[in-house]
């Protein structure tokens, strides 16, 4: 075989080195030199092809976790550099992998005299470095770093077999448009700071890695309505309501404080998202004070039962379709779109065991609940 044998590689391609060049371009034009190279279709192709076959390999028994970043050495801080250079293909990249599988360590990839060689390793990368990640067998995820070190990624496009799943960068430009999805996106939002859309972020991936599901309702800090729709009495209520990340989210961290800052967000958040694999949902105020766990969402008196909302993933040919909520899920789905449907000013976060992610809210013009399908966009 002369060519790589994984279709949805060549599929991508195109479409992967277009985002890239891009965003490059508009990155240096304005005045931001430290991006990273523009990979070519060919290499993305390369890329994707070694990574989905040994994705589907194994090494002792035990599934390969890699991470590929197309960069040269000089274009990370301390690289590990082999003294020979490995070709790229699936059985190299598995035998490496027991080496890199911990977050945070890239295989670096390059073109060394016309041909893609594996250098060596990274553990930094700069903005706009194509990484494509094995998420699971099968699975694979092409991504960028966002700039901020510790901020997820954005992911340009999942796939999944021979899905093929690209996101739309303009699916925030939709009306109503939470900023939850408008950050995991890429687009900065003018509703909350940066860091604090950031927290939001984190505590969708947390939600989702702990791997038992659960809900998150994100209520007005300042009314009690909430309660309205929840079965009482609240068996873990929080007072006096916990604020630790609020308080963080306050701060405004610079140099050298703003490692230690972050390292306690991510600490407080992985906290809070615990809560959330209790039965039940977590209550949280849009200021991150918690302010119950566990609790039982119920129909506010007099108010319609849910039997419909709109449903949208933010991919690239995505169409919107009316559904009964317990399409989307079980019980926990149920609830959430009917939380949001009586508490109109409210957002809730709901995780199923399966990895689907649903942030569900409000929506003025389309006059229903409307679930934002968002798991692509975690991985």
């Amino acid at each position: 075989m002369t060519g790589p044998s994984y279709p949805a590689a060549r599929g991508v391609a195109q479409t992967v080195h277009e985002h890239f060049a891009r965003h490059v371009a508009e990155a240096r034009a304005r005045g931001e030199t430290s991006t990273a190279d523009v990979p070519d279709a060919a290499a993305v192709e390369s890329m994707v092809d070694a990574a989905f076959w040994a994705s589907l390999r194994r090494e002792e028994s035990y599934v390969p976790k890699i991470s590929l970043a197309f960069l040269t050495p000089d274009q990370t801080d301390h690289p590990l550099m082999f003294e020979h250079a490995l070709t790229l293909d699936s059985a190299a990249l598995v035998r490496l992998a027991p080496a890199v599988e911990r977050p945070g360590i890239h295989l670096g990839v390059s073109r060394n005299s016309g041909d893609l060689r594996v250098w060596g390793t990274a553990h930094t990368i700069p903005p706009l470095c194509l990484v494509i990640e094995v998420a699971a067998p099968g699975l694979l995820v092409v991504k960028h770093h966002r700039g901020e070190e510790t901020a997820k990624y954005l992911n340009v496009a999942v796939l999944e077999g021979d899905r093929i799943k690209i996101v739309d960068e303009q699916a925030p430009s939709v009306p109503d448009c939470p900023s939850l999805l408008a950050s995991l996106v890429g687009f900065e939002t003018s509703a909350l700071p940066n860091h604090s859309v950031n927290m939001l972020v984190q505590l969708a991936v947390s939600m989702r890695a702990h791997g038992r599901g659960g809900s998150l309702l994100l209520v007005p800090a300042e009314s009690q309505a909430w309660l309205e729709s929840i079965v009482q009495p609240m068996h873990y209520a929080v007072t006096p309501p916990f604020a630790q990340l609020a308080e963080l989210n306050r701060e405004k961290p610079e140099d050298p404080r703003k490692r230690l800052w972050q390292e306690a967000v991510a600490s407080v958040v992985e906290s809070i998202a615990g809560l959330t694999a209790v039965d039940g949902a977590t209550v949280m105020t849009t200021g991150y004070e918690v302010l119950a766990f566990g609790v039982k969402i119920a129909r506010r008196k007099g108010s319609p039962q849910v039997e419909q909302v709109t449903v949208t993933e933010p991919i690239r040919g995505g169409a919107a379709a009316l559904v009964h909520p317990t399409q989307l899920g079980g019980t926990r789905h149920l609830s959430a779109a009917q939380f949001v449907h009586d508490q109109r000013d409210a957002v809730a976060l709901v995780a199923s065991q399966d990895g689907r992610f649903t942030v569900f809210a409000w929506s003025a013009c389309e006059v229903m609940v409307h679930a934002h399908r968002v798991e692509a966009l975690l991985l």
